[in-house]
Order: structure tokens, then C-alpha cells, then sequence
């Protein structure tokens, strides 16, 4: 079968790798669609970060680079083991790309998501969704009904949001200001829309990202490059500030600019990954109590997701900005995820394209 994997920096191929086979206790899935990642563009430009370094198996997979890439992904199932049961061929599913040990203080105490050896598919080995085909676990897997697989590609980063919306430990009808507007901000937006936050506020330099923010379910979308973020913050919150903040931006002034927009003893949830320690003033966050929330993935998110795209209170389709083969997925992909322009947000690959 064809497959994307990740030998280095800078360095993805489309090979022809073996079709994996049925173990028990798992399920076979012919994928697709396969969303690429932020992550996936910091493993193609700085890598190896998550991928498992040449000679080095990573502790959860026993794998070594070269990995196959991809976890946000759906497709029907084209088999399970004998023992499976509740799952059918030819059944629409998601998986959740998570493998942890179960054993460690987090995993027991039901913080899976923080697990000590946590390992993601499509990074650290295991398969990944850029492949013609995956072998999961049963229990990572999550029918997806009447909804289509395209949906089921952003089911992943929707679950990555829902957990950040909800570590927020927001009432109905919050007032939100959400600090970069690229897949993940947006979904947030998405999630704070459906589940009540009572007014959002978007900061984002990119006009043609704003204008998503706005479709996507904010009530105002601010350009900090024009526009002075903390009287505009004040302005609509009547000076009190934002029960919550949400960093999706990953540069230190955001970090800094959520702290400024959040009323005293408001909630920072720091969503992005940085690839370097932040910097950040603690006096502004000390006068106000301001309190400091860490979010990682997602535990037990998938099926909350599911439930409000099936009950039609979220909507994805207009994330959704390209589809391309796997053939494509240097060029047409990475490289137009990576071109400064913020046109894509979303961009989901066909493994099964026209190399079959």
C-alpha cells in the first residue's frame, strides 16, 4: 500500500510500505480522509520533535523514523478480529490517535491525555492516517453514524479543541477572547458558539482569517496589527475583561495579551505548543489572580464531539479549504499550509487517490 512517511527534517516520502494485518482486539481501517496537522508541519520543518529519532525506538511503539504521518483521519472499517464486536465492514469511523500506558499516576487517576509515555499514531509510529490503510485498537475507534468521513477527519482537532473549551471551566454565556484564529482557534470558536459562550472576541492579524473567525461564530474579530487590543477588549466587556482567554497563537504576546484581556480572576488556557520556553511578565497575572490552565489533547472528547456534530449544533464543512491526493501532499499540502498567505485552514488528503 502507498504511505507518507517521515524520514527527517525536511524529508517525506511516498512509498510503498506493507498492508497491515488484524491482531486481536483490533480493527482494520481503509482511511479516507486524513487532515494534516500543525504538528505534522513542525515534524516536516524542525523534526524529528514527536517522531521517534533513527535508532532511538520510541518506549510506547518500539518504531524508529521512518514513521508513517497522520492522525487526524476517518474511513470505513474493512475488517476486525474475530474477537471485536459493535463494529461492522463498511462502517464510517474516527479513531482517537492516542496510545498510553494506563499504568502511570495520570492514566490511573483518568488523565490519560497527560499519560508519562503518551505516544500519538501517525507521530510516534503505529500506523498513521496518511496510508492506505491502519490496524487500531477497538477501543480507539468511534463509529460516526450518518456523518460523512470528511467530517470525521476533524473530529481529532474538534476533540483537541472541546477539551481546551472545557478545561476553560466556563458558565453558559462567558464572555471569550480567542488569541489566533488558525485551525484550532477557530474550532474553539466553533465550540464556544455551540455550547453557549455568550460573546467571543477574535485577535488575529490575517484578514481572511478574521473573516472565518466571524463565519465560524465570533461576534467580533480584531486586528491587533491596526487596533489596540486591551481598549477594544475593555469596550466590549464594559471594562470588566474576559472570563476567559484562549492562547492559540503560540507567540509571547499573545500569552501576554490574554492575561491583559481577562477580568480579575478571569481563566488563561494556554492551548498552543511552542517550540521554545515562553516568556511571559507574572506581576500583571499575580495582581489580577489571574488563573493559568495547562490542556494536551483530549480525554474523552471524541464522543461529546460527535454527539453535537450528529445533533447538528457544530458544523465543519467550511474549515475545510482543499482535498488533495497523497501524491500531492508535499507540494499541494505543506507547502500551501506553509506559504504566509492563511488562505488554508484545513486541508484533507485522499490516501487512497489516484496511486490506487
Amino acid at each position: 500500500m502507498r504511505a507518507a512517511r517521515f524520514h527527517g527534517r525536511g524529508d517525506i516520502r511516498i512509498e510503498e510500505i506493507p498492508e497491515p494485518a488484524v491482531r486481536p482486539g483490533t480493527v482494520k481501517i481503509k482511511v479516507d480522509w486524513c487532515g494534516i496537522c500543525g504538528t505534522d508541519l513542525h515534524e516536516y520543518l524542525d523534526g524529528p520533535i514527536f517522531c521517534p529519532v533513527p535508532g532511538e525506538p520510541h518506549p510506547m511503539t518500539g518504531e524508529t523514523s521512518p514513521v508513517v504521518l497522520g492522525h487526524e483521519f476517518a474511513g470505513t472499517v474493512a475488517e476486525v478480529a474475530p474477537d471485536v464486536d459493535g463494529l461492522g465492514v463498511g462502517e464510517r469511523v474516527t479513531v482517537e490517535p492516542r496510545l498510553v500506558c494506563r499504568s502511570c499516576p495520570p492514566c490511573l487517576a483518568g488523565h490519560h491525555n497527560s499519560c508519562d509515555r503518551a505516544a500519538t499514531i501517525g507521530l510516534a509510529g503505529g500506523g498513521g492516517g496518511l496510508a492506505e490503510y491502519i490496524v487500531v485498537d477497538r477501543e480507539l475507534v468511534f463509529p460516526l453514524g450518518e456523518l460523512t468521513t470528511e467530517t470525521g477527519a476533524l473530529i481529532e482537532p474538534l476533540a483537541v479543541a472541546h477539551h481546551a473549551v472545557a478545561r476553560a471551566g466556563i458558565a453558559p454565556g462567558a464572555r471569550a477572547v480567542v488569541f489566533g484564529a488558525g485551525p484550532i482557534g477557530l474550532l474553539i470558536v466553533a465550540l464556544l458558539e455551540a455550547t453557549g459562550a455568550g460573546h467571543i472576541t477574535v485577535v488575529e492579524p490575517s484578514a481572511g482569517r478574521r473573516g472565518r473567525a466571524l463565519e465560524a461564530g465570533a461576534d467580533v474579530a480584531i486586528d491587533p496589527l491596526a487596533e489596540n487590543v486591551d481598549e477594544c477588549v475593555r469596550r466590549l466587556t464594559g471594562g470588566a475583561g474576559a472570563d476567559v482567554a484562549f492562547e492559540c497563537a503560540g507567540v509571547d504576546s499573545a500569552l501576554a495579551g490574554c492575561v491583559a484581556a481577562v477580568r480579575a480572576r478571569g481563566t488563561v488556557v494556554n492551548v498552543a505548543i511552542r517550540s521554545h520556553p515562553a516568556t511571559l511578565d507574572m506581576i500583571p497575572l499575580v495582581l489580577k489572580e489571574v488563573r493559568l490552565v495547562g490542556t494536551i489533547c483530549y480525554a474523552g472528547d471524541h464522543r461529546p464531539v460527535i454527539d453535537l456534530l450528529r445533533a447538528g449544533r457544530l458544523s465543519v464543512d467550511r474549515f475545510i479549504t482543499g482535498r488533495i491526493d497523497l501524491e500531492d501532499l508535499v507540494e499541494g499540502g505543506f507547502q500551501a499550509l506553509l506559504d504566509g498567505t492563511g488562505d488554508h485552514i484545513k486541508i484533507l488528503v485522499r490516501p487512497g487517490g489516484r496511486s490506487r
